[in-house]
């Protein structure tokens, strides 16, 4: 799986980010935390998001999709704002229609949060830009607190 080139925010430092590794990117030069942004299809999913050692939030979008065009660009400021604590995962439902139906997304754009390979929290729909904002943010503190065992971990909070 290759790899992308982030610059970090910080120090400008070029840095390469692996889709899928332990831990969380940070740049080679300050140290401080890269955000995380990888897009997959359904033969890389499991690697990318269910592997992944800190809360992962997964963007299942379609290019069609105008709230996807909303959302994607909140998801992203968000992932550099909160370089460290999340991974934005993001999953094209006409490109990846077996993890899309495994999740059973019947609308988009679909949120999910992961923790330790285990969906914690879902969103369907695009809530506007202060509400995503919000949402996100509890979502991933809650998905670091979420116990290991997957029938404790569901939970379901609002906009």
């Amino acid at each position: 799986m290759a790899a992308d080139i982030v610059q970090c925010d910080h120090c400008g430092q070029k840095n390469r980010v692996p889709a899928a590794a332990s831990g969380s990117p940070r740049c080679g030069r300050c140290h401080r935390p890269l955000p995380w942004i990888v897009d997959v299809d359904d033969n890389t999913f499991a690697e990318v998001a269910e592997a992944a050692s800190i809360p992962v939030l997964v963007d299942f979008w379609a290019p069609w999709c105008g709230p996807c065009r909303m959302v994607t660009p909140v998801l992203e400021q968000l992932a550099r704002e909160l370089a460290g604590q999340f991974k934005l995962v993001k999953v094209n439902v006409d490109t990846a229609p077996r993890v899309g139906a495994r999740f059973t997304v019947q609308a988009v754009p679909t949120l999910l949060v992961m923790s330790r390979g285990q969906v914690t929290i879902r969103q369907a729909g695009a809530p506007t830009g202060g509400a995503l904002r919000d949402w996100v943010k509890r979502a991933i503190t809650a998905a670091a607190a979420t116990p290991t065992t997957p029938t404790e971990a569901v939970a379901d909070i609002g906009p």
